[in-house]
Formats: structure tokens, sequence, C-alpha cells
């Protein structure tokens, strides 16, 4: 009933001046999702205090912006699978582009940049993905992570006026959400450089322990991902090189982010990092890419079960994989001897002289075969003579 009540008394967007004077542009283009942002963390809020707990504790307010977590990455699990399909087919085509840049390595001209671009894309087309899918879960993930930020950042300034947040985040709320902290110690508002200027050292342990198992849950992530999960063929690339560099670049970003962000987002990304993790982990031994370290580990895995995968990719028990391999093999046999054979190549000398044996060789047999039906007839003329 209260959540009905706050909907109906929710504002509604309005073009607001800037600090500086003027258009507030990404006000306005995050105010939409900051409304649900509210609104989710608000509805975990009113669940968690419903079944008893404190509704002004940090807690409280952390396990809320958990659910958030949840919610979002949850929503997310189509754009992941799309993801993970995009990434094979790149995978598939990495033979393909290869042969692309091949054909125009060194040419540096604008026609042949834009024939390689064409081909490229036609090539992306025909396979129906682009580079850029792999990156659509971070993508759409990014503006609710700057929501966040927002919301948050905005707890403060609005508690001191009094005033609520642009949905179901009301002047109340606003205030209890201002006031909690986690153990007691550290605000949710509370940057890093903040609990050095005040010198709350709990929030400062706190802080540092959140962004250094944040930096360590997303190295371990790339990790797992460029060490098992990639075939031999995708570790020769460019590609591979990229992300050997990027593993160790981007700790930097989160120890900038680790810094500046307040407590409620350092949360926020640490717990999705986890989810990451967890669900890179399950996508890596149960769907594994072909020929990697993981394909292989899988591979054993089922084997030490009796079962193995068949050619259209389904596990099956052993008997029925031996069987489909046995079938396959006959087939292949009866392919290769139906087929014409192939005629070594000859020489132009070897061919001239194997057409001047073979008259000789006629010449010879036909020389042979006088001889032999006169010898046999010199004795019957003796005979006949006698």
């Amino acid at each position: 009933m209260d959540l009905l009540m706050a909907l109906a008394a929710t504002p509604t967007p309005s073009p607001s001046p800037a600090a500086g004077g003027g258009f507030d542009l990404l006000g306005t283009i995050l105010w939409p999702l900051k409304w649900l942002v509210e609104l989710v963390l608000v509805a975990w809020h009113w669940l968690f205090s419903a079944m008893g707990m404190p509704p002004a504790d940090g807690l409280t307010w952390v396990l809320s912006i958990i659910g958030l977590v949840i919610v979002v990455r949850s929503a997310m699990i189509p754009l992941f699978v799309r993801q993970i399909k995009s990434q094979r087919k790149m995978m598939e085509i990495a033979p393909e582009l290869r042969k692309v840049q091949e054909k125009y390595k060194g040419k540096r001209d604008q026609l042949s940049r834009e024939a390689m671009s064409r081909e490229t894309m036609a090539l992306y087309k025909k396979h129906g993905t682009t580079p850029v899918s792999s990156c659509l879960p971070l993508l759409v993930q990014m503006p609710v992570f700057f929501a966040l930020y927002s919301v948050l950042n905005d707890v403060a300034k609005h508690a001191v006026a009094g005033v609520g947040g642009v949905g179901l985040l009301n002047a109340e709320l606003t205030q209890e959400f201002y006031n909690a902290k986690l153990f007691g110690v550290a605000s949710l508002h509370e940057t890093l450089i903040q609990a050095f200027q005040t010198q709350n050292t709990p929030a400062i342990i706190i802080l540092i322990t959140l962004v250094v198992l944040m930096i360590a849950s997303q190295f371990f992530t790339q990790l797992q991902i460029i060490s098992k999960n990639l075939s031999p063929e995708a570790k020769t690339g460019q590609a591979y090189q990229m992300q050997r560099i990027m593993l160790f670049i981007l700790p930097l970003g989160f120890i900038f982010s680790g810094v500046f962000f307040p407590l409620g987002v350092v949360i926020y990304w640490f717990i999705s990092n986890l989810w990451t993790m967890g669900q890179q982990f399950l996508v890596i031994r149960e769907m594994p890419t072909p020929g990697s370290e993981a394909a292989k580990e899988r591979e054993e895995r089922l084997a030490r079960k009796g079962k193995a995968i068949d050619a259209s990719g389904k596990v099956v028990p052993m008997e029925k994989y031996l069987a489909e391999q046995q079938r396959l093999y006959e087939e292949a046999e009866r392919a290769k001897a139906a087929a014409p054979k192939r005629q070594q190549p000859v020489s132009k000398q070897r061919a001239k002289k194997q057409s001047q044996k073979s008259p000789q060789q006629g010449q010879s047999g036909g020389s042979g075969s006088a001889g032999g039906a006169s010898a046999p007839g010199q004795p019957g003329g003796s005979s006949t003579a006698s």
C-alpha cells in the first residue's frame, strides 16, 4: 500500500537547470533510469523491512542494493546468451577475417581500406554477428550504474534540503538512506576521499577492502576466459594480445572508481562482479569454446561418466557416440572409394619418353609372337618331311 501511495505521488520529469545555469541534459536523460533504480531499491527495502529488519539500518539498504544487482543482471541474461553466441561466431569466422586482413596487408590506399571494410562487414552480416554484440551486457549495465551513482550522489543534497528523489525514494526514505551506516560506521554515500578527510578509519578499511575484492574478482573473471576458454587459434591473433593487456589495465580503472565512487556504488559493482564471475564459471564449465582447455576438461569429465558429445553438440551415452563415430567413418570410406581416382601429374619430358617407349614395346611384342609361331612349326615341318 505504501508503494502504491508513493507511486501516485511520483513527480514528473522537468528540465531542471544545471548547477551553472542552463539545461541539465544528463539529468534529463538519466531521469527514467533513476526512477527505475529508486523503484527497485524501495521495493527491496520494503520487503526487508516487512521481514523485520530495521528500516534505517545500513545492512537493510545494502541488501536492497544487492537486490538491485539481482534484478538488473537477471534482466540481462538474454543479452548474455546473445553475447556468448556472438563470441562463438566471432571465433568461427576468425580464420576468414585473417584471410581478408592478409589480402590487404601492406595496402594503405583509400580504395584498399574501403574494400577491406566492405568485405569485413559482409562477413559479419553473413554470420549474423558484430564485435559490438560481445559488449552488449556492459553497454546496457553502464547507464544503470551511472543512474545508481546519481541517486546515491543526490542523497546527501536531498537529505539536507529535506526533499526526496525523482521517484519512490521520498523525503523520509532519503533521510533514512542518508543516516544509514554499514556496521554502524560507514555511510553508503561516503567516498574513500571523504573517509580520509574525516579520518573515518573503519570506513577507510571497508572501502579499501571492497576495492581490492572488486579488482580481484574482475581480474579473475578475465583471467579464466583467456586462460581456459580460448582455442589455440584464438591465442595467436591480435585480439588475444589485447585481452592480455586489458587484463592488467582494467584494474587501474577500478582503483579510480574505488576512490571517487560512494560506498553504495562500490558494493553494487563488487556484487555485480561476483555475479559475472559465477556466470562465467558456469558457461566455461558447461558451454566451453570448442578446442579450448575447458572443452578438453569437459570431455574428460563426461568420459568418466560414460558419456560424450556427439556431432550435433549433445551429450549422449558413450555407446551411442562410438556407434555414430563408426557410422561416420564408414560413410567417409564409402565416399572415398566412390570418388574418382586422381591421376598423378606427369612432366612433359617423362610423357614424351613414355610415348616413345610404347611403340617399341609393341614391336618387340610382335616379333616375339612371330618367333613363337615359327618355333613350333619347325618340328611339325620336320615330321612331315620324314
